[in-house]
């Protein structure tokens, strides 16, 4: 099963900025077991708008079966991990 974080951004967002690496540290411990997609909603807006993606960031987890868990605001590894592992990573 093929889990995705989609990490929908813009270079300009202050709360963007404080979850970076929290999503660095994440991907790089998890190695693998998920893939982390960047979108700059800036220069990607059909794809956010097709997420519904109205404030940043927005981190929407889903797998083969669809979204699993959307995230919005700065959020936390714990509840990233938890959702990850909701999600079959």
């Amino acid at each position: 099963m093929t889990v995705t974080l989609k990490d929908f951004y813009a270079d300009w967002c202050g709360p963007c900025k404080t979850q970076d690496p929290i999503l660095e540290e994440l991907e790089d411990d998890w190695d693998g077991r998920f893939e982390v997609e960047k979108v700059n909603v800036d220069e990607q807006q059909d794809v956010a708008n097709e997420y519904q993606v109205r404030s940043l960031p927005t981190l929407i987890i889903e797998n083969d079966d669809g979204i699993v868990e959307r995230f919005v605001g700065v959020t936390q590894r714990e509840d990233l991990e938890d959702a990850l592992e909701s999600a079959g990573a």
